[in-house]
């Protein structure tokens, strides 16, 4: 069964050395076949040590919690503050629409939309996260529900959104769901 041990300089709070802990003790299971009750994870301080030449005495910056980024932002989008929902996004930030439709812009996506629906909500989310080096991908599902452009209302469409995250920023969306097939049925 293993055991990790995690050596952290003061000063992160509690709730990121818990994330932490569980994170390490997910990553060593998707490994090595134990069981959650047979995996132990610590994290012990030290007061500061060197590296480089260099005496480090507290821990770097806190990275926020990927996949409530993305619920946020998505929070944001959907009350129509593009304001707030920009400040989640970096400078490169793309998104990806069904049909390849690519943009670069918050305004962009407004704009392609109101040919599509009135207006659109996100639904029963679920979020599932996975780790690739700097970057964390966050994947959005659930149903969409909201007003055709004539006015008649929809629900229960399927969507899917593929976030990437670096360091507390999104750097690309994709979406794919089935509003083309459900628009051309009606």
């Amino acid at each position: 069964m293993p055991v990790i041990s995690v050596t952290l300089l003061p000063g992160y709070p509690s709730e990121a050395q818990h994330r932490l802990v569980q994170r390490l003790a997910h990553t060593a299971r998707s490994v090595i076949d134990a069981s959650d009750a047979g995996t132990t994870v610590f994290v012990q301080e030290v007061s500061a040590y060197r590296r480089d030449g260099r005496v480090f005495s507290e821990g770097g910056a806190v990275l926020p919690e990927a996949s409530q980024l993305v619920a946020d932002f998505l929070e944001c989008m959907a009350m129509r503050d593009l304001e707030a929902a920009q400040a989640f996004l970096s400078p490169q930030f793309e998104m990806v629409f069904p049909g390849g439709q690519t943009m670069h812009q918050l305004s962009e996506l407004m704009t392609w939309a109101a040919t599509r629906y009135r207006r659109i909500a996100k639904t029963h989310m679920t979020f599932e996260e996975s780790w690739q080096g700097d970057q964390t991908v966050v994947y959005c599902r659930g149903l969409l529900n909201g007003e055709w452009p004539d006015g008649r209302e929809f629900s229960g469409i399927r969507f899917a959104d593929r976030f990437e995250v670096r360091k507390g920023q999104l750097m690309r969306q994709e979406v794919w769901n089935d509003l083309a097939e459900m628009r051309s049925q009606r």
